[in-house]
């Protein structure tokens, strides 16, 4: 569901677990489960990623990228 997200972390070369540590989870399946939209991520995680990215939660969240 968050394609946008799976996009630029993979462009920046960050792994799932490098985002497990930045938003305090305990397993790599948790933190698919919020980048597939299984799991909704919460306003505070949204801000962390937001922040370590460097760009809007808007653009990370909620702009649709064409390739």
């Amino acid at each position: 569901m968050y394609e946008n997200l799976r996009r630029i972390r993979n462009n920046k070369n960050i792994s799932a677990n490098q985002m497990c540590k930045l938003l305090g989870l305990v397993t790599k399946a948790a933190y698919y489960k919020k980048e597939n939209g299984t799991v909704n991520f919460t306003l505070m995680e949204a801000k962390k990623v937001s922040d370590f990215f460097k760009l809007s939660i808007d653009e990370i969240f909620f702009t649709n990228h064409s390739s």
